[in-house]
């Protein structure tokens, strides 16, 4: 499957602004790439353009894509399900980013990064219900238990990554038993409780041009 392999601080910089790409690193201002060089990368990053309304919104979607590490068909495949569904598009195309396994394991504090908490499920680490599950875009829903399987509590791997997350602010929709190396998924997400710098509004209108 394709997949972006450059440096991801060369996406922040793009976008102007920190999208937390590299887990703990982004933290640190001494080693984001963001504040060291506030402007977009490449010999004209610095030149300033004015931005059209075509820009603003593609601007957008690209952050969108880029916080949450997918690619443009599957980006679209998921605006596609959020318009069928009752209400809001861009509120519902939010929610189900948002309730992507590797989101959820990420925001758990499972995974340092989106990227890290995707290996951790990819490489069979993560159950869902007592269940394996190695799909980073399976979707979670209220009632669901996400757990480590057994043989990975122990591992050295995961008790740094508790360490370093231990701090981490949790969403209210989702429940950590860090200890028991627990998730609770407790209901859908609200738009108030989704805190991504996205204006999802231009995405819709984007993709209703």
């Amino acid at each position: 499957m394709a997949r972006y392999i450059g440096s991801v601080c060369r996406l922040c910089r793009r976008e102007g602004e920190k999208l937390f790409l590299k887990g703990e690193r982004c933290y640190k201002s001494d080693k984001c790439a963001v504040e060291k060089r506030a402007y977009a990368p490449g010999m004209h990053g610095q030149a300033r353009k004015k931005m059209s309304e075509y820009g603003m919104q593609l601007r957008e979607k690209q952050k969108a894509k880029r916080i949450y590490g997918i690619l443009e068909t599957q980006f679209h495949n998921y605006f596609v399900t959020a318009s069928a569904q009752k209400g809001i598009a861009g509120d519902n195309l939010l929610k189900l980013l948002e309730r992507r396994l590797d989101n959820v394991v990420y925001r758990a504090g499972f995974g340092r990064s989106r990227t890290e908490a995707r290996q951790v499920i990819r490489h069979n680490h993560i159950q869902v219900n007592g269940k394996k599950v190695n799909i980073p875009s399976y979707q979670v829903k209220p009632g669901d238990v996400i757990t480590l399987k057994e043989g990975s509590v122990s591992m050295q791997r995961f008790k740094d990554i508790f360490d370093t997350t231990a701090g981490r602010v949790i969403p209210e929709w989702i429940a950590v038993d860090q200890e028991n190396a627990k998730i609770n998924v407790q209901a859908i997400p609200t738009r108030e409780q989704i805190e991504i710098p996205v204006n999802e509004t231009l995405i819709v209108e984007l993709y209703s041009k």
